[in-house]
């Protein structure tokens, strides 16, 4: 027993051994007492646990009632959840003093069409830096908020410190630990109930692998760093205020990556967006190099211009750059844990995280306080280019009538306001491009300070260069992955499926100033004696009203033809409240809900029509209150299922039942009018419901049910053999200089022989083709707008209008449905049209023209809904909403 001790002892000895000899953050840093510690507060040392948002705040405030002359908390908003989403400001004594001063500063900079230069120059000389650290905007990416508080720490509490004492008289620092607290509550709670004995290092182990949703997004599985400018978020609005409250100059999104990296920052990667200002890249270059020094001093390793560009609009590190910051993103190695073991058996720890992305956030501060007044002088020459560029470009005016889906475009008008845009509402008819257009159209002058942000957002096309897009081909050839980070369109009035015009003049008339949040309210039309109010279909405001007419207990009714009525015109879908089937207080609710829903009502005095269908028609049919179940947890993606869900829930008021997927293969399904089935993987859908779950819900749809398939990865689960619920196959990849798959497969060689008979190559096309693989799915698509046409027969396409947008990313392409099965109410169009914007590979926009985006097919009492691109992605397609509630809502008052 004793020689046991004594070897237990030198093996503890040997282990203290090979720690490092100094646990400093900061190297010969001193430390005020006064400034608590993460030990004093939390009972623990920086980086040596993964913090909750509850212990994050409760430091925060800690550090602020110890420095309350230089650091202030300041809340910006509140997630889903109810947590606080909050910032920090900290400077010098002085700066937190004048703090409101220096941001009226920043205001009166932000317009430079009411502050001459001169004044300007006088101004930035005495203003400081203001530089916004961003934290944790994917909760499970887990240093970053760690490092903020260290950060923060370190600001206050080093002493006889020149570089800290330069940032804090040059700088005010506005930091945000954690943009993402209900996502990273979601990750500590996994975390803390899959730790064992002791942190294990093993990529295997549980601790670092979280169960579906995972960490990543916020209560409605969003990823915010990809909803800047769609603003459907009340994180992303609340961050959005503060921002345009401040205008910082420098902005950071701080991040994770896979733990076999090592340290990313900017300069960024390829492909640039054409409308961001030139003389950014010189920005960001003084801080890579900046970077690059401590990092070098320190022994870190770290990539640039590399992986992570900033061509979307929407990520942290692109939006701000738009209103005239320097914006870029920073990524560490993720831990997912304390430890964490890479492929070359090297360990790392948190803590080692933590202090990578607390010498990054100082190493900005440096450069921020360096090149203080060049920072701001670029975002007032930023702001003051744009509305000279506005005032001289042919485009002068980007203009929307109001007209259609008027909700749509009040919603369109209200985002760009919301976003720091100048909008004009037209008080009577105006004229652009020599058409009247009605009262209440919006005007959107370009010669603003926001130009380039709306030049960005509002633009059909954004190019990419030749250059690279000719390189993403020849990656392509070689079966190399494309460098398209994330999706290559985003245009607003594509997404909602709304008319702009481009004025190349000012456009005469009165106007009054769009206010963010003030959306235009929609009138009830009386009649004396009404027999009925009708609410025109094609607008997210009717969807509106239906829904809450139903949840309030009122009889629905919705036309499938259309109508004309005292020389009215009603579109199909159209809703019919008839007084004599619903409670006195229908008049009341109409009035309220045309007021709330901004959509107008009219009131009618008989059921008699000049033109189309009557009331009673076997072409209208009764809505029934919603019962919807959702497809929840795997083989869904979780982003798919959220964003169906906020959707349904936040913006159309429609509750849903969440069903752990593998129920639906058990559960009673009798109470539920709707099932969705969100985008996910057709094997793991087979694998969870496997056949029974199969079989149930074909009985289901049979008894009436509507099975709605939301995404290409549902839809070929339907579509596989072996589930047979719906009559249409996914197709393989067309080669070029064929006409289909079918005509190649008949050329494979399904043979056992050992040999095959021999070939001679005699050109290098001969052999480029003969290595290419003889059966294969399209290339995927980095996220394109594609154009669909609509079947205006079927009811499907109700309130639709003529085509569609969606969004198509991945590379699920499906054969039409045959005539006999069931009706294709939504195709893409020709392969000359169907490209909206962004960039689709040419094979691809060949093979996906005229195939399907909406299936309709009966069975038995029910009926299949199938959208082959997911129409709720990233909630930002609200053009594509009617035909989702066509299919959610008018869908199950088609089934019997």
């Amino acid at each position: 027993m004793r020689r046991l001790l004594v070897a237990f002892f030198l093996f503890s000895l040997f282990l203290l051994s090979q720690k490092p000899a100094s646990h400093e953050f900061w190297p010969g840093a001193a430390y005020d007492p006064a400034i608590p510690t993460f030990q004093k507060v939390l009972g623990y040392g920086a980086g040596e646990q993964v913090s909750s948002p509850e212990q994050l705040l409760r430091y925060l405030e800690a550090l602020a009632a110890a420095a309350p002359n230089r650091m202030k908390v300041i809340d910006y908003g509140k997630t889903w959840e109810a947590r606080r989403l909050v910032y920090a400001a900290i400077g010098s004594e002085a700066n937190i003093r004048r703090l409101e001063e220096i941001r009226r500063a920043m205001h009166r900079l932000s317009d430079p069409r009411r502050f001459p230069e001169t004044e300007a120059r006088k101004l930035i000389g005495g203003l400081p830096a203001v530089v916004w650290l961003a934290y944790g905007v994917h909760g499970n990416e887990i240093s970053s908020p760690d490092a903020a508080l260290l950060t923060a720490y370190h600001l206050l509490a080093a002493r006889n410190d020149r570089m800290t004492q330069d940032i804090l008289a040059n700088v005010v620092v506005l930091i945000d630990p954690l943009q993402n607290p209900d996502g990273r509550e979601r990750f500590v709670h996994h975390f803390r109930t899959s730790e064992g004995l002791e942190p294990d290092a093993d990529p295997l182990a549980a601790e670092h692998n979280e169960p579906w949703p995972g960490g990543r997004t916020n209560h409605y599985y969003f990823d915010m760093n990809r909803d800047w400018f769609a603003v459907t978020q009340p994180e992303t609005k609340g961050r959005i205020r503060a921002l345009l409250d401040w205008f910082p100059v420098l902005f950071v999104d701080l991040h994770e990556m896979g733990s076999d990296s090592t340290y990313y920052f900017a300069p960024e990667a390829d492909p640039f967006n054409p409308h961001l200002a030139k003389d950014i890249r010189e920005s960001l270059e003084w801080v890579g190099k900046n970077n690059a020094k401590w990092f070098d001093h320190f022994g870190f390793s770290y990539f640039t211009r590399e992986v992570y560009d900033n061509f979307y609009p929407g990520y942290g590190a692109s939006w701000p750059c738009y209103y005239g910051a320097a914006a870029m993103t920073y990524e560490q190695a993720s831990a997912r844990g304390l430890l964490m073991r890479r492929s070359d058996d090297t360990v790392f720890t948190f803590r080692d995280t933590v202090r990578k992305h607390f010498a990054a956030s100082l190493s900005t501060l440096e450069t921020a306080s360096r090149y203080r007044e060049r920072l701001i002088d670029k975002f007032y020459r930023f702001r003051k280019l744009a509305v000279e560029e506005g005032a001289s470009e042919p485009v002068r005016e980007y203009v929307f009538p109001r007209s259609g889906n008027v909700t749509a475009v009040d919603k369109l008008a209200d985002l760009l306001t919301e976003q720091g845009i100048e909008v004009k509402r037209a008080a009577g008819h105006i004229m652009v491009n020599g058409r009247q257009l009605p009262a209440g159209s919006y005007v959107v002058p370009l010669a603003q300070p926001s130009k380039r942000l709306i030049r960005v957002l509002l633009d059909k096309q954004v190019p990419m260069k030749e250059d690279f897009l000719k390189e993403q081909e020849r990656r392509r050839q070689r079966k190399l992955p494309d460098e398209i980070y994330d999706v290559t369109a985003w245009s607003l009035p594509l997404l909602y499926n709304v008319e702009m015009l481009a004025a190349g003049s000012t456009t005469a008339g009165q106007f009054g100033v769009v206010k963010a949040g003030e959306l235009p309210k929609g009138k009830l039309t009386p009649a004396s004696s009404p027999v009925a109010y009708l609410v025109p279909w094609g607008s997210a405001g009717a969807a509106r009203v239906a829904v809450a007419a139903l949840r309030e207990g009122f009889t629905v009714w919705s036309s499938d033809k259309a109508f004309t009525q005292n020389g009215g015109k009603y579109p199909e879908g159209t809703l019919i409240l008839r007084t004599a089937e619903n409670p006195a207080s229908l008049s009341e609710a109409m009035s309220r809900m045309a007021d709330r829903y901004g959509v107008d009502i009219t009131a009618t005095a008989s059921g008699w029509v000049e033109e189309g269908v009557n009331f009673g028609s076997r072409y209208v049919h009764k809505l029934r209150k919603p019962a919807i179940a959702l497809a929840w947890d795997r083989p869904v993606t979780a982003g798919s299922a959220g964003h169906a869900r906020f959707v349904l829930e936040r913006q159309f008021g429609i509750p849903v039942t969440a069903v752990r997927t593998a129920q639906l293969a058990t559960g009673d399904l009798g109470r539920f009018q709707a099932i969705i089935l969100p985008d996910g993987s057709r094997e793991g859908y087979a694998t969870t419901l496997g056949a029974e779950g199969a079989r149930r819900l074909k009985e289901w749809v049979a008894g009436g049910g509507t099975l709605i398939a939301a995404g290409g990865g549902a839809v070929s689960y339907l579509a596989a053999p072996k589930t047979a619920l719906l009559a249409v196959r996914q197709e393989d990849r067309v080669k070029p200089g064929r006409k289909d798959a079918e005509e190649e497969n008949k050329e494979d060689d399904d043979s056992e022989e050992t040999e095959v008979p021999g070939k001679v190559f005699t050109k290098q096309e001969d052999f480029d083709k003969a290595i290419q693989a003889d059966k294969e799915l399209p290339d995927p698509v980095a996220g394109v707008l594609a154009r669909a046409k609509v079947d205006k027969e079927h009811w499907m396409s109700a309130g639709a209008g003529g085509t569609v947008i969606a969004m198509v990313d991945g590379r699920a392409i499906f054969t039409p449905i045959k005539l006999d099965k069931g009706v294709n109410a939504a195709y893409f169009a020709g392969p000359d049209e169907v490209v909206a914007s962004g960039y689709m590979w040419e094979d691809n926009r060949k093979q996906i023209a005229y195939k399907p985006l909406v299936i309709v097919q009966r069975e038995g009492r029910g009926q299949i809904i199938a959208f082959t691109a997911d129409p709720n992605f990233r909630a930002f397609l609200d053009g594509m909403n009617v035909l989702f509630l066509n299919a959610v809502l008018r869908g199950p008052a088609h089934t019997r």
